[in-house]
């Protein structure tokens, strides 16, 4: 939860857009809540406890197929954990979501269930709060826990390896007890919080959308028919219900008639292939507002009536996975609409202005390379929506038997938003230029008048043939102001 400037760690109430900010904000405060704390520090103490009387996985025994190992000395096994599994490989993770990782993970310690000691979370809140990261590699998790990234972090809060960045001191170490290091690399925070990250670029890509839909629209004359209440009432998909309602906003409830009895599928088409994409994006933030709070650690500990444990496989990411593999083909769809509008702001039977929006020059080529670029982003965007849930793993001589990928889909739905955010950006550069020449901008006092303004005073006014590289850059930042409109 959050108020101005501090952002709340309870275990309880955080939200995806919370690790967005912490994330990308270094300046917002973080608290540990009390509750959390004591939450935290009661399953501590019910761990320990009930190690003493039975095996208890990862805690008195070893893990994965050597489960049925047992192990007497605690702190050393689990620093052999630690060590052993810090493993990860490929680049380093960029520092915002390893900022969002440390957020996430802190957080779920606050939920009692790991059986993990407070210090844990108090160091990760302190990292937060003084910008220091731990290096971590990108590749190593399969959807079952991102053990390689938390093992490295784990190294890092105990003092074995160091911190990077960061003002002041660094945290300071935190005492390895036995049960530690499992508990604390018993987590998916990694991809959790690439997955909020992702998200919330495309939940503000998405509002963006329909603005500078709306903007084409008025571009090549379109009519809004297909937008009305009555047309979404007879087949009420809540995201198409949804996307039409703020079509009808935009225009600010005027109905256009339109130069055609019919638009070609971008625009006529718009609402129901735009809204199944709204609708997968409120099913990630459902599905990451569980995963932000959830206990999820195998084993799960509860001090609550004398203390239990629980060995269980609620940390498999098979529900954030295929959440993400469904956005990403549902966001291919709507880029799809994109670039086919994109093409008809080229073309002069729909704008009735000069080919490629182009000056007089002869042969002038305008705007033609922005289809090319468009297609270009197009087509990575369309290499990321494979569905990372088609893989499969069997790990640790058998026992382990299934992945579902999270941790690849994570990052195929970062890729896929800034791919995305390119596509759009074409589009929005072309839609400025024909409303521009067409010289019947939209109504000040509607919202996509507004929005013809904002874009209008930041994208460059000149039509004659030239470098339209920083045009796009600057459409593709300025989407995120549009999305607020």
């Amino acid at each position: 939860m959050s108020t101005a400037g501090v952002i709340t760690l309870d275990g309880v109430r955080l939200r995806p857009a919370d690790v967005a900010r912490l994330a990308r904000r270094p300046g917002v405060a973080v608290r540990l809540h009390p509750e959390g704390l004591a939450r935290a520090a009661a399953a501590h103490r019910a761990a320990g406890e009930i190690a003493r009387h039975r095996p208890v996985y990862g805690r008195t025994t070893g893990v994965g197929a050597n489960r049925t190992a047992s192990v007497a000395d605690g702190d050393l096994h689990g620093l052999r954990l630690l060590r052993s599994h810090a493993g990860g490989i490929g680049a380093l993770v960029p520092a915002e979501q390893v900022r969002a990782m440390l957020a996430v993970r802190a957080n779920q310690v606050l939920g009692g269930g790991a059986g993990l000691q407070p210090a844990f979370a108090e160091a990760l809140a302190g990292a937060l709060a003084t910008g220091h990261l731990p290096r971590v590699h990108e590749v190593g998790a399969i959807g079952t826990g991102d053990l390689t990234a938390l093992a490295e972090t784990g190294l890092t809060l105990i003092g074995e390896l160091a911190w990077t960045g960061g003002r002041g001191a660094p945290p300071v170490p935190v005492t390895l007890e036995p049960g530690d290091a499992l508990a604390f690399i018993s987590s998916s925070a990694l991809t959790i919080g690439q997955a909020a990250l992702a998200w919330a670029d495309i939940a503000a890509l998405l509002r963006a959308t329909t603005v500078v839909a709306a903007l084409s629209l008025h571009a090549v004359d379109g009519g809004s028919e297909p937008y009305d209440e009555e047309v979404h009432a007879a087949r009420p998909h809540p995201g198409s219900v949804a996307v039409a309602a703020e079509l009808r906003r935009l225009l600010g409830g005027a109905r256009l008639g339109g130069a055609r009895v019919q638009d070609p599928f971008g625009y006529r088409c718009f609402p129901q292939v735009h809204g199944p994409t709204v609708e997968a994006a409120a099913r990630v933030e459902q599905v990451l507002e569980i995963e932000v709070n959830a206990a999820a650690e195998n084993p799960l500990v509860r001090a609550a009536g004398g203390g239990s444990v629980h060995h269980h496989g609620g940390f498999h990411q098979a529900p954030l996975g295929l959440a993400l593999d469904h956005l990403r083909l549902a966001l291919l769809q709507t880029a799809q609409l994109s670039a086919a509008r994109l093409a008809t702001l080229v073309e002069p039977a729909f704008t009735g202005l000069r080919p490629f929006l182009a000056d007089g020059a002869p042969a002038a080529s305008g705007v033609m390379i922005l289809e090319y670029a468009a297609n270009s982003a197009l087509a990575d965007l369309r290499g990321v929506a494979h569905p990372a849930a088609l893989g499969h793993a069997v790990l640790s001589r058998g026992v382990e038997e299934h992945a579902g990928f999270a941790a690849q889909a994570a990052r195929q739905t970062l890729r896929a938003a800034a791919s995305y955010r390119l596509v759009l950006a074409c589009e929005l550069v072309a839609a400025v230029r024909a409303v521009r020449q067409r010289d019947q901008p939209p109504g000040p006092g509607t919202p996509v008048g507004a929005a013809f303004a904002t874009a209008a005073g930041r994208l460059d006014p000149r039509s004659e043939d030239r470098p339209l590289s920083a045009d796009v850059e600057s459409a593709a930042a300025l989407l995120d102001a549009l999305a607020a409109i």
